[in-house]
């Protein structure tokens, strides 16, 4: 039996939407997922340097704290491939979404303390270090303004536009069950 037609102008069962829900997650995945590992990738390498041991102790205890972050970014941003991987075919595919969604902010929240943390660990031998705390501030704004004010802003100009309320649609960001 088919739902009614959502406020997008939608007409799928809870399975049907749950199936688009999760490709749409995996295509987001794909990008964050590819950088994450990346970076992390690089702070592995960092230790091995030579002029590692000429970091003073708050740049070891920075590099330590962002390796960390790091490491948790990729298992928070990996996880819904196990959630996927061992939950499919149980029929828990609209659970599993809300799931795999919530772990993907997670690891977007550590990613975000990543790169913030990279960025101070690497403007520190850089720059000045009042200079380099006011960068990663600058940095550390420009982050929240792109991967949250402004979708924050377009989803607010798009309920405006059609009128309040409605459940919100993405993962992440709003209900996912039908």
């Amino acid at each position: 039996m088919r739902q009614g037609a959502d406020h997008h102008g939608r007409h799928e069962t809870v399975e049907e939407r749950a199936d688009r829900l999760w490709g749409e997650l995996l295509q987001e995945l794909r990008v964050a997922q590819t950088g994450v590992q990346i970076l992390f990738g690089f702070l592995l390498t960092v230790v091995f340097q030579s002029r590692f041991t000429d970091l003073s102790e708050a740049d070891r205890v920075i590099y330590t704290v962002t390796v960390m972050l790091g490491a948790g970014a990729v298992g928070a941003l990996i996880g819904p491939v196990s959630f996927h991987r061992l939950l499919t075919g149980r029929r828990l595919k609209p659970r599993m979404v809300v799931w795999a969604s919530r772990l993907t902010v997670v690891g977007l929240v550590l990613l975000f303390c990543t790169m913030v943390s990279a960025l101070l660990l690497i403007l520190r031998l850089a720059v000045d270090h009042t200079l380099a705390l006011w960068l990663v501030a600058v940095m550390a704004v420009w982050f929240v303004l792109c991967w949250c004010v402004l979708p924050a802003f377009a989803r607010h100009a798009v309920r405006s536009e059609n009128g309040a309320g409605g459940p919100d649609e993405g993962p992440g960001g709003g209900h996912t069950e039908g």
